[in-house]
């Protein structure tokens, strides 16, 4: 690619607004201070260096993670502009780094990018808002030149100290204590997840993380882009199209990429991206992709009589059964709406995804014609099983919010109808159930006990999770009906508690029960609804004190306490039914002295993974992940 270095210098980087709200009001820019906003900053940085590679200067980016936990990142692009800023009468480089907004994204076609990726743009100069310290060295013109700051202020001008015939920057910055109060600790999963999703979406680009802590690197470099990422997606799974279909193309500025391989599983991944961003919400780009393969697979299935005349054309969601899809666009003015600004608004890009996929779906079809009849086989055994789960689902509908008849008989429900105070516990078996029925608080708390462990919902189809006595009965109490039914604001609580065993069956049990609201209920997990109770594992007693402890650690603690040579009697509780309806109150079940594990999802693309992992048909990724962990596990009950 030729390309002149020129095109993006000092007259292109802009001043939009001050920086001093950043350091007092440090949440409105990176969402949080918590391990998420800290996480945050080091993808502000990355951005930069991605930006460079989507304008085709940058191949290499670095991110290093050293042992007192500042990063360091480096990349070979162009560098930041040095010379004077016109309207500021300082140097870009320090403008870039100390004034918000101030970068080359906002000056529409005469801009240094066309395309800008990042969050919201917010930029580099967060960062150093942030960070106690940071340095910032760039290799441009033939010379290295550097500053230095300290939360934002710069420590000296920016000095040349060195000669180079390189190009890039690099990047070191230190996170403030005094802002990030919780951690400074930076998780390896976490930045190890995003970049190799960032080398997907960026084929060819290299990213290597190293983290000297461990000193572990790892090297993420895909040439198949988004195909790769579609084949990582499936890695476990048996899949039906071998070689995953792929589309690109642009119009008017807007270049798309989609990846697409169908599997034997029964549930649909569709991760959709703008400017390397995951809109979680969807957007135009996922509804025009997924309008469009409905009505090529409904047109094909017609012409080739797979659909008979009599037939219903397949819906939506038939089609996308077992289907992996990864959706790229790039678009030089995203537009992002919704709850969490994740969802893309761009109208124009709605027809130019649908028309563009369309188009090469069909002659795929048209070419590939065994693979097209094992995709529509899938999707014409999909209709006929969500027929069967319709006529199941109504045996889970309530007639009305207040026809309590049509409750599950053993639920013992709340007195309350405020479903923000109203939580319900999923017990397991009948002897913790009445305990818990037993020391609850009737107003608020509603107890729903199950028999046995539910169904493995990552190998049955919902017509057959329909038929099962249990999930039918949290599917009533909740209220919010499952799959295309489902409505968050019907839900009868705002918190629903997983209690079990402090076992490997308890254990067995609470997986099964995540894996189902997972699937087939996600809205209650990213609500923020689905919580874990923490029963204690022991009860310490010396003369009339009692003490519970919930983990080893903390019965070695009370132990010390109680002193050397008290005598204490411990009891190790193997399952709630162990504890009369006072002790589970007083430990478990109430507000002012209980703790709550609440469910989240922190990536949606590892999570999935994680549960088809654990809990799909293939056995050697379950082996793996088990020989990887064994080593965490302590006083395993068998």
């Amino acid at each position: 690619m030729s390309v002149n270095q020129n095109a993006y210098d000092d007259s292109q980087i802009q001043v939009l607004e001050g920086l001093e709200a950043v350091r007092k009001r440090p949440g409105m820019y990176i969402g949080s201070t918590s391990a998420r906003g800290l996480h945050h900053l080091v993808w502000e940085v990355v951005d930069n260096s991605i930006d460079e590679a989507l304008a085709g200067y940058c191949t290499k980016i670095d991110v290093i993670v050293h042992k007192n936990n500042s990063v360091t990142v480096i990349d070979n692009g162009r560098g930041i502009p040095v010379g004077e800023n016109a309207k500021l009468k300082r140097p870009t480089l320090e403008v870039v780094l100390t004034v918000l907004h101030a970068g080359g994204k906002f000056g529409g076609d005469d801009s240094g990018y066309k395309v800008s990726g990042g969050l919201h743009g917010v930029g580099i100069s967060v960062v150093n808002a942030l960070s106690e310290l940071l340095t910032v060295q760039v290799k441009r013109d033939g010379k290295i030149h550097e500053q230095e700051y300290r939360r934002g202020a710069p420590q000296y001008d920016v000095k040349v100290i060195g000669e180079t015939e390189e190009t890039g920057t690099q990047v070191t910055f230190q996170p403030d204590p005094e802002i990030f109060k919780e951690t400074t600790e930076y998780d390896y999963d976490i930045l190890q997840s995003r970049i190799r999703e960032l080398a997907f979406l960026n084929k060819g680009i290299e990213i290597n993380l190293i983290d000297e802590r461990t000193d572990t690197i790892n090297t993420h470099r895909y040439e198949g882009g988004i195909v790769s990422f579609v084949q990582h997606l499936n890695r476990n799974r048996e899949v039906v199209n071998e070689m995953p279909i792929y589309v690109e193309g642009s119009k008017d500025n807007i270049s798309i990429e989609i990846a697409l391989q169908y599997n034997d599983s029964y549930t649909e991944n569709i991760y959709s991206f703008a400017n390397n961003i995951n809109t979680h919400e969807g957007g135009t780009h996922e509804s025009g992709f997924k309008s469009a393969l409905t009505r090529i697979l409904n047109d094909y299935a017609r012409k080739s009589n797979s659909l008979k005349e009599s037939d219903s054309n397949l819906s939506g969601d038939d089609v996308r059964e077992g289907l992996a899809a990864i959706i790229s666009v790039k678009i030089p003015e995203p537009q992002f709406e919704g709850q969490t600004k994740t969802k893309l608004g761009n109208s124009e890009v709605r027809g130019i995804v649908e028309s563009l996929f369309a188009e090469k779906l069909q002659e795929f079809m048209e070419e590939n014609p065994a693979i097209a009849k094992k995709i529509l086989e899938k999707g014409i055994q999909a209709a006929r099983a969500r027929e069967a789960a319709r006529k199941a689902r109504e045996l889970t509908r309530r007639k009305s919010a207040l026809e309590v008849s049509a409750l599950p008989g053993k639920l013992a429900d709340c007195s309350s109808k405020d479903a923000s105070i109203s939580e319900i516990y999923i017990v397991e078996g009948d002897s913790a159930g009445g305990s818990a029925k037993q020391g609850r608080d009737r107003h608020f708390q509603a107890i729903l006990p199950l028999r046995g462990k539910i169904l493995n919902v990552e190998k049955a189809r919902l017509d057959r999770i329909l038929s099962n006595t249990e999930i039918r009965a949290m599917i009533t109490a909740f209220g919010t009906g499952i799959s295309d039914d489902f409505d968050i604001a019907k839900a009868r609580y705002h918190k629903i508690i997983i209690m079990t065993d402090a076992d490997v069956d308890g254990a067995h049990i609470r997986t099964l029960l995540l894996t189902f609201f997972y699937r087939y209920m996600k809205k209650l997990i990213e609500t923020g609804y689905v919580y874990i109770a923490q029963p204690p594992l022991f009860k310490l007693e010396r003369n009339k004190t009692v003490r519970y402890a919930y983990n080893e650690k903390q019965r070695e603690a009370i132990m010390q306490e109680f002193g050397e040579g008290a005598k204490v009697n411990v009891q190790r509780y193997k399952g709630l039914g162990e504890m009369n309806p006072e002790q589970l109150w007083e430990t478990t079940m109430d507000p002012e002295s209980r703790t709550f594990l609440q469910v989240t999802i922190e990536d949606a693309i590892e999570a999935d993974t994680l549960f088809d992992s654990l809990m799909g048909d293939n056995v050697e990724p379950r082996r793996d992940f088990i020989e990887e962990h064994a080593k965490y596990v302590k006083n395993l009950d068998i």
